[in-house]
């Protein structure tokens, strides 16, 4: 039986709120119902949803999702399903007459990309569970030396300093930390940011090595929020390869359907005045990657 992917789900939702809108309804996450039982849903139940029996549609559409995936929608789901319901709508028939759309899972897209593990534990400063995602901060090396390289430098020197990511000119990739861990890689921003990105210096980040930079630059909550990618260039060195450009399409959109949701996209800089990353050269990406999250 076929199985509606991630994105497709969240489709569905989103259908759903905008008909729910449409009925002077809103969809309250605290409205959500507990975790419901595992079960399959095929293309033709949602086609056809007068098939379907036993528990609800939504809860259907949470088969094969765990962790805070299926937390997630569920929240939505279960909530626009009673809500409906008391309006005498059907769940079912809001989604009959959307077609599921074929698109790929988190593993899927990973699977896609030429990553290689190397997790170092002294990179690791805290939990980062899903609820804490807010952002994708881009970093550049500013060094030539291949990723493998760059985490070997990272663990010699001792600061705990790393990015979850590392993407070599080629394409290719290494993953260092975990998504769902904290890693030191945007370092003191300015004082204010914590508020104006809306984050917060946290207790789930142990802080080790940190050293404090001058009452300018104060605030150290983006740790803690958001996934660090860095680069393999140099500023001022030329053009990004187009083989990395392409990985890093991939890896943000592997990220966002891990998540289950769109991060912000911002660069080093962003965060803290005085960093050089990303490049000059790079700023006509960063504009299309938060516009439409790849690089043309």
């Amino acid at each position: 039986m076929e199985m509606l992917t991630t994105l497709a789900m969240l489709a569905a939702a989103f259908t759903l709120t905008m008909s729910l809108a449409a009925c002077g309804a809103s969809v309250d996450a605290s409205d959500a119902a507990d975790e419901g039982d595992r079960l399959e849903v095929s293309d033709e139940e949602v086609r056809h949803p007068e098939t379907q029996k036993g528990p609800s549609l939504a809860e259907n559409m949470l088969a094969n999702r765990s962790g805070e995936n299926r937390r997630y929608l569920q929240q939505v789901l279960e909530a626009a399903d009673r809500q409906l319901a008391a309006r005498g709508l059907a769940f079912a028939s809001v989604l009959s007459a959307y077609e599921p759309v074929a698109v790929s899972s988190a593993d899927d897209l990973r699977a896609q990309l030429d990553i290689t593990e190397d997790y170092r534990d002294s990179f690791v400063h805290g939990e980062k569970g899903a609820e804490y995602q807010k952002y994708i901060v881009l970093h550049d090396t500013e060094g030539e030396g291949s990723a493998a390289g760059v985490v070997a430098y990272w663990d010699g020197n001792g600061a705990g300093v790393a990015a979850h990511f590392i993407i070599n000119k080629d394409g290719t990739i290494v993953q260092c930390v975990p998504l769902d861990k904290i890693t030191h890689h945007a370092g003191f921003g300015d004082t204010g940011h914590n508020e104006l990105y809306g984050v917060q210096d946290e207790s789930r980040d142990d802080k080790m090595g940190t050293v404090p930079i001058g009452d300018w630059a104060a605030d150290y909550g983006m740790n803690s929020y958001s996934i660090g990618i860095e680069m393999v260039h140099v500023g001022g060195s030329g053009d990004y390869p187009e083989a990395q450009l392409e990985a890093l399409d991939g890896l943000i959109a592997y990220i966002d359907a891990y998540y289950g949701f769109e991060s912000a996209i911002i660069d080093h800089k962003a965060w803290r005045t005085g960093n050089s990353d990303t490049s000059p050269e790079f700023a006509g990406y960063l504009s299309n990657y938060q516009d439409h999250r790849t690089h043309n």
